[in-house]
């Protein structure tokens, strides 16, 4: 008995299958590219993208046929809504979140009473959510939003083209910014408010629900079993904490990755007008009772990809022909004892708190000693920082984080891990599987098909901790003094830049 996790991303998706003790089995990934109609505009070939996650289904299947799945879960990206008819057409391409389309929904959502407003949703508005693309259709495209049945997010469109009726979770629909976080459904108010027909949105359901199973027909094309339960997954964010065992408030995944992302989890949601200070929005969580948000920073692992383009080709290309790992190299050159410089970590757009969309980043304390090693190890401490300093922003809500679990790309790094647990004085766990979003959704696949008794049991049976990276202390004191430096770069740089 097996379980099959699928995860759509922005990129490229993959399709997992564990056995039920945890083994792994098969995996498969395909990857495709972003439309780019004209400058500003990103969409997905929505049917090219449908096409790539058939092919990872069916490579899985094939290779599981002595032990095939019994239920399937997808997590997707948030935002992006593909139309589609009641005939399982695909009707047209996606709009990403970093499109531009939409701003006019927007400034017509701001103006109802912002405080109102978050208790109603728990977001903040802004440009990248989903339903502002929607109307952006509505509004230039009425051909094509007249003849859609449902505009769906990726996680509940892979559902509907397997079988399932038209639904959306709880985590995806909160992405479009319509959807009532208490009541658990889409807001009458709003949708009125900014002339949204509710016809048009699938079913809200809750994260871990059975939803339908594969139809005879798309499992003899994919070569699944008949019967397969598909259960509703989620934002791959809210995946992501289940496959990192982060299922309790006090608790918070540090995704390591080309942007970071730290998703602390609580279980109230916080007052409306301190989280509107500090810009950050609630979610549900993938599992019932909880929720999340999402302090993020855009440059995150992307700085280490630009000094290792900018300077240093020659050794990309040299470890590119041993068959080694570049950022092994380079972090090698890294000095034991924190530096003494200072980066602020605004190479691109920022998260909370301050949204700055015309970001600049600065190393400042470069001196003709200054080696490579610690070049490197200040951007690291630098992209820290802009974090360490999250703790103080979200202590203003309430929210408090004691341990992170470390999931990403950049999570196999142990230095860069150690650099993270001394300045946060916190320790960060790393889990084995540390791309954590394929391994939550097989967990949600498996509660929600009764192969687990409970999140609790599947966790423990999946979940296992290979390493806890521990503060030192002295360093962590080291790092205190300089975080104290740290919180003037930023009104410098916009001062010097406006």
């Amino acid at each position: 008995m097996s379980l099959l996790g699928i995860d759509v991303g922005t990129s490229g998706c993959k399709a997992t299958v564990l056995a039920a003790g945890g083994a792994p089995l098969a995996a498969a990934y395909r990857e495709y590219d972003t439309v780019r109609p004209q400058p500003g505009w990103a969409e997905l070939d929505s049917r090219a993208v449908w096409g790539k996650i058939q092919d990872v289904i069916a490579e899985v299947a094939a290779q599981t046929q002595h032990d095939p799945a019994v239920a399937l879960c997808v997590s997707s990206m948030g935002e992006a809504m593909t139309p589609v008819s009641a005939a399982r057409e695909i009707l047209g391409n996606c709009i990403l979140g970093f499109d531009v389309r939409g701003v006019e929904t927007v400034e017509r959502i701001e103006a109802l009473d912002p405080v109102h407003y978050f208790e109603i949703s728990g977001n903040v508005p802004r440009g990248p959510f989903g339903g502002p693309k929607l109307l952006w259709l509505r509004d230039n495209r009425p051909e094509l939003f007249e003849s859609t049945y449902k505009f769906l997010g990726w996680q509940g469109f892979v559902a509907y083209m397997l079988g399932c009726d038209p639904v959306i979770d709880y985590s995806l629909a909160n992405r479009t910014l319509f959807f009532d976080l208490c009541a658990e459904t889409w807001s009458r108010e709003v949708l009125d408010w900014v002339g949204m027909p509710v016809e048009k949105l699938p079913t809200p359901v809750p994260p871990g629900a059975v939803i339908g199973a594969v139809s005879d027909a798309m499992a003899r094309k994919l070569g699944l079993p008949r019967g397969v339960k598909i259960i509703a997954g989620a934002h791959d964010q809210c995946v992501s904490a289940v496959g990192a065992g982060v299922t309790r408030p006090g608790m918070a995944t540090y995704g390591l990755g080309t942007y970071i992302c730290i998703t602390p989890t609580y279980d109230r949601i916080p007052p409306a007008d301190k989280m509107r200070q500090i810009n950050l929005n609630v979610e549900h969580h993938a599992l019932p009772g909880l929720y999340v948000s999402f302090y993020y920073n855009l440059t995150g692992g992307a700085l280490l990809k630009w000094f290792r383009d900018t300077f240093a080709p020659a050794e990309k290309a040299a470890a590119q022909a041993r068959g080694e790992d570049v950022y092994d190299l380079l972090l090698a050159e890294m000095p034991g004892e924190p530096t003494d410089l200072m980066v602020l970590p605004h190479f691109a757009m920022t998260g909370p708190p301050h949204v700055d969309e015309q970001a600049r980043g600065l190393i400042a304390g470069l001196t003709l000693e200054t080696t490579r090693g610690a070049f490197i190890k200040a951007l690291l401490e630098g992209v820290t920082y802009y974090f360490r300093e999250a703790l103080d922003v979200m202590a203003q809500a309430d929210i408090h984080i004691e341990e992170y679990r470390a999931t990403g790309g950049g999570a196999k790094s142990d230095a860069w891990l150690q650099i993270k647990a001394d300045i946060l004085g916190r320790p960060l766990a790393r889990p084995r599987f540390t791309e954590a979003t394929a391994l939550g959704a097989v967990i949600l696949a498996g509660v929600g098909a009764g192969v687990y008794a409970s999140v609790d049991e599947a966790i423990g049976q999946l979940v296992q901790i290979e390493r806890v990276f521990e503060p030192d202390p002295a360093r962590h004191a080291q790092y205190a003094a300089r975080f104290a430096r740290y919180g003037a770069l930023y009104p410098f740089v916009r001062n010097l830049y406006g």
